[in-house]
């Protein structure tokens, strides 16, 4: 079939084609998601592990590339960036509750300045209609940061759960939606 005849792009055909696919991933993240948000510590210390694993092994791949490298400076940059990165991994392997506190302090600290960033750039866009859902947006970014960090560290182990369950729950109603809106 000529993309050119039916007015759509290869991409949209590809797409077209797999919405039944794209159904059931959306299903799936939607059901992945409140399982997190109904398990929130289980979910903030697999993605506490998850973090930790993916440090561990990105600091063992840069500590051998950093023998590769010429020159003092550079080698021994290489070599303290890998081993900070070994070091930060085996930590949160080894203490996933104090992990879990420092990543949702970082993802508090992220949700604001996301916030900051979003508010001026809703202020700078003011004249034109679509500035108020920056607005609200940054509103709440900000909040949900004031709310982390006020909570902190108690809500360490149920805020990046409950985080990562409506992130997969949105997530899954986008693509649910998406493969409704592409159904013949």
């Amino acid at each position: 079939m000529n993309s050119s005849n039916s007015g759509e792009s290869f991409f949209h055909e590809q797409v077209r084609s797999s919405s039944n696919k794209l159904l059931w991933l959306g299903i799936a993240l939607v059901v992945v998601g409140i399982a997190a948000i109904v398990f929130p510590i289980v979910a903030t210390l697999v993605a506490t592990a998850f973090v930790g694993w993916l440090l561990l092994l990105a600091g063992c791949f840069m500590l051998a590339g950093a023998f590769s490298i010429m020159g003092a400076g550079p080698f021994f940059g290489a070599l303290l960036v890998s081993l900070l990165s070994i070091g930060s991994g085996v930590f949160l392997l080894f203490n996933p509750v104090a992990g879990a506190a420092a990543l949702t302090l970082l993802v508090g600290m992220l949700f604001m300045l996301q916030g900051a960033f979003e508010l001026v750039f809703a202020l700078e866009m003011r004249p034109y209609l679509p500035w108020g859902g920056m607005l609200a947006s940054a509103i709440l970014s900000i909040v949900l940061a004031l709310l982390i960090i006020i909570g902190w560290p108690g809500i360490s182990l149920i805020a990046l759960g409950i985080l990562i369950g409506v992130n997969f729950i949105s997530s899954g109603i986008g693509y649910v939606a998406v493969s409704r809106a592409l159904r013949p």
